[in-house]
């Protein structure tokens, strides 16, 4: 058996509302076990960019509230040197970015976790579409 530990964390209450929905939607038997998969793939995301070296051609797709989309554009300004294209698109109240960016695996790092914690944004995934060492 795996000795777990308990971890505490404070949602609001659309948030908690959500993963409900999320946690019987997928099948999950509790928010524990639908909390710790979404743990298991943060970090998966984050030691699958720990192991890069060399420069990196990865594709960032995030998602943000409109009403966001210059604050994200800030936050985005500060990568300008290594974003080689940009795709922006309009939903009904959200907009989706689709990054193409070369850069050397600490900078991609950087940029990972700075998107990653920006609050503006709401989801951020990426593909690494080569590594040349």
């Amino acid at each position: 058996m795996i000795n777990m530990e308990i971890l505490s964390i404070s949602v609001d209450d659309e948030t908690r509302k959500r993963l409900g929905e999320i946690q019987k939607r997928l099948g999950f038997k509790s928010r524990s076990k639908l909390l710790r998969d979404a743990v298991q793939s943060l970090v998966k995301d984050y030691e699958a960019l720990e192991g890069l070296k060399g420069t990196v051609e990865i594709v960032f797709v995030l998602a943000y509230k409109e009403s966001e989309k210059n604050h994200v554009s800030n936050t985005l300004h500060g990568f300008k040197e290594n974003i080689k294209s940009e795709l922006h698109q309009h939903g009904s109240e959200s907009c989706i970015d689709v990054l193409n960016v070369r850069a050397e695996a600490g900078k991609v790092r950087k940029m990972f976790a700075v998107l990653k914690k920006n609050r503006c944004i709401y989801s951020v995934v990426y593909s690494v579409v080569g590594v040349e060492r």
